[in-house]
């Protein structure tokens, strides 16, 4: 808009009054947190529109006390929708991996919130959504990943001074940590029953303790079989580190099956699968219903594929792993997160137990150079010449 007067208002740093082109009402310009802006004041007369820039300007010494928020009418008009669609296309431009399960935890939220003024999200007002989900016997886990994504929402708008603050976004406590693992038994259970192009992915999960979404898109590409190891691109993982893992043993036999089974035929023509792992050359999709067919069918209905990364981390440090190691091999990056891994369970505690007790019998029952007493209840005590 093209500014055909401007008043000064008071001293400098005051602000000023300015009348544009096309509208007859003066607009009070002050600078809120470093960003300039131009209020209406509802009035032509330039009277009255410095007592109301005077006004603006008590609201905004106050804000700066801590007194009361100053709000301009963008932060008023601005609906929490607009904001859950600014989150959304910031996902979709950083291709954050998760974007399925983002637009997921975001619907419940655009359900309750999406109608509301921006600044009608307060700290009450997030504790009733807490109450209501928790009606709708959603666990403490559910709701932090809707929580986390409200309080990103804000956060983002925040940041490009879409609003003048955010309410605190509590986190609740989540006692949910599964306690899944495979015995042998159990896995070789399970691949059995699990078709032909899942039982290799299958088990290079329960060898690796990789992530599914990794698992599928692990290509020849990534696979030097001369030097005998897979090196995962950073884009493919989900913590955005690339990472290696030799091959040896069972994991080496595996790829050469792989391998083997990478040429396709059909109609008389042969083409080779860039997947290591795929289904007739096409990529592995969802294979909930089968995993979900296999496990009743091995008698354990209630594993989840995830308990495979579990599994794999437990049994590198069984197997004398230094934990440091195992984490590059899992691809875990946190220290707490691995530890959640490494499920310790009763055989672990009985092994524990069986070793501090051999250790304990080998050590000595009397002190060197003490002389025991004959008579237990009143006990001799060397001592020199008083």
């Amino acid at each position: 808009m093209r500014v055909i007067e401007k008043v000064a208002v008071g001293k400098r740093g005051d602000g000023s009054l300015i009348r544009v082109e096309g509208q007859a009402n003066w607009f009070s310009v002050i600078c809120v947190r470093g960003k300039q802006h131009e209020i209406s004041t509802g009035t032509s007369d330039l009277k009255l529109a410095k007592r109301v820039h005077r006004q603006k300007f008590d609201e905004l010494a106050a804000d700066r006390q801590g007194l009361k928020q100053f709000t301009t009418p963008q932060h008023r008009q601005l609906q929490f929708g607009a904001l859950l669609d600014d989150l959304v296309s910031d996902y979709r431009v950083r291709r954050v991996k998760s974007f399925g399960s983002v637009l997921s935890h975001l619907k419940p939220l655009r359900e309750h919130f999406g109608d509301w003024r921006a600044l009608e999200i307060t700290f009450r007002a997030i504790e009733g959504y807490i109450t209501k989900r928790r009606e709708d016997e959603k666990s403490n886990a559910t709701i932090n990943r809707e929580l986390e994504l409200l309080r990103r929402a804000l956060r983002l708008a925040h940041d490009r001074q879409l609003l003048p603050s955010i309410p605190k976004v509590r986190v609740l406590t989540e006692n949910n940590t599964r306690q899944g693992f495979f015995e042998r038994p159990d896995l070789e259970a399970v691949v059995a029953a699990l078709p032909a192009y899942l039982r290799d992915f299958t088990r290079f999960a329960y060898l690796t303790g990789w992530r599914k979404g990794e698992i599928i898109s692990l290509r020849w590409s990534d696979v030097d079989r001369d030097a005998g190891a897979i090196r995962l691109r950073p884009e493919a993982a989900k913590t955005g580190r690339g990472r290696t893992v030799m091959l040896e043993g069972d994991l080496a036999e595996l790829i050469d099956r792989r391998w083997q089974g990478r040429l396709l035929e059909k109609d008389g023509n042969v083409r080779v699968a860039a997947l290591v792992f795929h289904r007739e050359g096409e990529p592995v999709g969802d294979f909930r219903k089968a995993w979900a067919t296999a496990c009743q069918a091995a008698g354990i209905p209630d594993k989840l594929f995830h308990d495979l990364r579990r599994t794999a981390a437990r049994n590198m440090v069984r197997a004398g792993v230094p934990e440091r190691v195992a984490m590059a091999v899992t691809g875990h990056v946190t220290r707490s997160m691995f530890d959640r891994y490494n499920i310790v369970n009763e055989d672990d505690l009985r092994m524990a137990a069986q070793k501090t007790t051999m250790y304990v019998d080998t050590l000595p029952t009397t002190r060197s150079g003490v002389k025991v007493s004959e008579n237990p209840e009143r006990p001799q005590c060397l001592r020199s010449d008083i």
